[in-house]
């Protein structure tokens, strides 16, 4: 069964457009590599909010894949960490309905 995680980030004054850079171009690579599917990405017209969902459907639960990803080498490895142009996260397990 394919579990989403719906993450909604504040991101920083300013710091908009380098977050979705790096997004991009690490975090979205590595997450694939990893067995995640990202699903879709969103900004909130008008705020600082970055919005998405990404789903896993492997072998381990969600969790379990989630804390391999987090303790991977490569993950470890990325340096700056893009989280910090981050203010504040929420995360939210779904699945379907």
């Amino acid at each position: 069964m394919t579990t989403s995680q719906l993450r909604e980030y504040t991101v920083k004054s300013g710091e908009m457009a380098a977050w979705i850079d790096e997004w991009r171009s690490r975090i979205v690579p590595l997450r694939l590599k990893h067995g995640f599917k990202v699903v879709g990405a969103w900004t909130v017209d008008g705020t600082d909010q970055f919005v998405w969902i990404v789903s896993y459907d492997g072998p381990k639960s969600f969790q379990e894949a989630d804390a391999a990803y987090y303790q991977s080498p490569e993950r470890k490895a990325i340096d700056p960490d893009p989280a910090r142009h981050l203010a504040h996260t929420q995360t939210r397990l779904m699945t379907s309905a």
